[in-house]
């Protein structure tokens, strides 16, 4: 598992079947003690209802990604599996979410987020 913030969405029009009604989101991976990026963005499938500016628990193993599906065949690698609400390094706190990063919705279904 690695640690990422949602930098964008992805719009396919075109997709392969797999996709369809499921949410793109656009990741890159960050360092967990500075929050500075590292490596490239990558496309990920969205399991946590996440947007843009989190930072979230990116699975990004084919194998496992494809058993949360339920499919052994589903093209997907990248997937967000949760949020981060705070990171400890040797002992001190590198992140903490705010409330204001992470508003609970509304209670007709709504997940936090």
């Amino acid at each position: 598992m690695k640690i990422a913030v949602v930098i964008g969405t992805v719009v396919a029009p075109v997709q392969q079947p797999f996709y369809a009604g499921r949410k793109l989101l656009l990741v890159r991976t960050i360092d967990p003690a500075t929050g500075k990026p590292k490596g490239r963005a990558q496309v990920a499938v969205d399991r946590a209802q996440a947007g843009v500016g989190d930072r979230v628990l990116v699975l990004d193993e084919g194998s496992s990604a494809r058993t949360l599906f339920g499919d052994p065949w589903a093209p997907v690698k990248t997937t967000i599996v949760g949020f981060v609400d705070e990171i400890e390094v040797k002992g001190e706190i590198a992140y903490r979410a705010t409330e204001h990063e992470f508003p609970v919705r509304g209670a007709a279904g709504g997940a936090r987020r």
